[in-house]
């Protein structure tokens, strides 16, 4: 990624722009504008660090007395202290040095506050975007460390899927391996049980077809799934074609033989078993080279 990474949405999605600079294990900050609406999004190493957007991110103290860290009442406290500060002090900061958090209920709550913005992006149709390389427009003295694939797993559980399946999904014949991991990142992937059954079913010979026939349970969700593993990375396509259509007419022809050598054997009452079983067994061989 030597070239600047911008664009528009329509022609890159926000899943494909994510995986990218996390592959790269990039850091900077990805710039997303959609109208009036401005989200600027930090990374380090590939993963993300912090985000922030007036119109999208939940206010802090709100998510804090929500979850019932904090009263009411130390909220308005905090705020009216902010309101005085000269150096306008972060409410954060102020929350900690009044003992009415800790640290730990700050980056817990930071951190849910930055994956809800990412969650809502990830529904953006429209817009444009920009990397900043190893730009950062402000300091923050609270980061944390979300992983891109569990952010855009989760994201996509949690928005209408339909055009998305036929948009990452086109092809169901296609062929799907797992993705190789890039060297000196590692990957801390959260999945459901069922997501991790799927993608054992996934291995570079079984067409999409086929794994879902394989997985059972509603065709749909199954491709959900398998379109949420792409999105993330977790998969990619091959250029092989599903083994089926390479083994199975061998197959057939086989066992075509093999049932015309049974028949062939009950019909022959002179014959002993030993020639029969030996013919068989040569047969086999010859079918197979």
């Amino acid at each position: 990624m030597d070239l600047d990474l911008q664009g528009r949405i329509e022609r890159f999605t926000l899943p494909e722009i994510l995986q990218l600079i996390a592959s790269s294990r990039k850091t900077g900050t990805l710039g997303i504008q959609k109208d009036d609406s401005i989200v600027m999004v930090y990374f380090k190493d590939g993963s993300v660090i912090y985000g922030y957007g007036p119109r999208q991110t939940f206010h802090l103290g709100q998510l804090l007395k929500e979850r019932g860290v904090i009263t009411e009442q130390q909220l308005e406290h905090a705020v009216n202290i902010q309101a005085k500060s000269e150096n306008s002090k972060r409410l954060g900061e102020i929350l900690i040095s009044r003992e009415y958090i800790d640290r730990a209920d700050l980056e817990q709550v930071v951190k849910d506050q930055v994956e809800e913005l990412l969650y809502s992006l990830l529904s953006w149709e429209s817009g444009s975007f920009k990397f900043y390389d190893n730009q950062f427009p402000t300091e923050e003295e609270i980061t944390v460390s979300i992983s891109v694939e569990n952010v855009i797993l989760e994201g996509l559980r949690r928005i209408d899927e339909r055009n998305m399946l036929k948009e990452t999904l086109p092809d169901l014949d296609a062929v799907f391996t797992i993705s190789a991991s890039q060297e000196g990142r590692r990957r801390e992937v959260s999945m459901e049980a069922n997501e991790w059954n799927i993608m054992a079913l996934v291995d570079g010979r079984r067409s999409l077809n086929e794994i879902c026939k394989l997985a059972g349970g509603e065709r749909e969700e199954t491709l959900k799934k398998l379109a949420r593993l792409k999105l993330a990375g977790l998969i990619t396509k091959t250029d092989r074609t599903p083994q089926s259509e390479t083994v199975s007419p061998q197959l057939d022809k086989m066992v075509n033989r093999l049932a015309g050598l049974f028949e062939d054997y009950l019909s022959a009452k002179s014959q002993t078993v030993r020639p029969v079983n030996r013919m068989v067994t040569e047969t086999l061989i010859e079918e197979v080279d």
